[in-house]
């Protein structure tokens, strides 16, 4: 578990509301030392290290390869530090996704990401908006990030692209708009989720501490 005065680095690459992710950090875990930076060295250095995104992936990729934040991502997940991928951070890691007539990404979980459509509808026939934008329940699968959170706890979402996984052992929660997608996956010190914990209130706040007290393993 997590010790007092370590240091979590939260990735900044030029995309995103950086501020509200570290304020949400700040506020659960006072006695850690968050850092919003683009620095290398301050990201290898710290205990834990935050990659956030928002925004169209093929900018968000541009920008990633030409800092080579790919290549620090899979180093700092080599040293077995506990990494937190959010939103189109999580989509980032993924091989491949639709948006912009299709961008190749870092590569480091096995999956694509993929269009919900124009004319997305629900079981029913009801036609569901583009962007799932707000909340929406999420079922989990047993890991220490869900900690303290009761099952189908609903989290916020905003996202016109979701997340298969091609491993469904690193799937870490599903979650359903007119189908289902993966919300969340694992692959050992590595969580990623697809919906914002820091604008998800309590079941969020809680995900975000229980990184910050997470040793990185199952």
């Amino acid at each position: 578990m997590a010790n007092a005065k370590q240091t979590v680095a939260v990735i900044d690459y030029g995309m995103g509301n950086l501020h509200s992710v570290a304020s949400a950090l700040s506020h659960v875990a006072p006695e850690q030392d968050v850092v919003v930076t683009s620095d290398p060295a301050v990201v290898a250095a710290a205990d834990r290290v935050v990659f956030p995104g928002v925004g169209a992936i093929r900018d968000c990729m541009a920008e990633i390869k030409r800092l080579g934040f790919d290549k620090l991502l899979c180093e700092q997940i080599a040293t077995g530090k506990p990494v937190l991928g959010i939103c189109v951070g999580m989509q980032a890691l993924m091989d491949h996704s639709e948006e912009n007539s299709g961008v190749d990404c870092i590569g480091i979980l096995r999956g694509n990401v993929r269009f919900f459509g124009e004319n997305h509808r629900d079981a029913a026939g009801n036609h569901l908006k583009v962007p799932h934008m707000g909340w929406n329940q999420v079922h989990h699968n047993e890991h220490p990030l869900w900690a303290s959170i009761p099952q189908d706890s609903r989290f916020y979402f905003v996202h016109s692209f979701y997340i298969l996984a091609d491993d469904a052992s690193q799937v870490a929660a599903t979650c359903n708009y007119g189908l289902p997608f993966h919300a969340a996956l694992v692959q050992g010190n590595l969580f990623a989720v697809q919906f914002h914990p820091e604008k998800s209130h309590t079941a969020g706040l809680q995900l975000l501490k229980n990184f910050l007290q997470w040793d990185g393993k199952s």
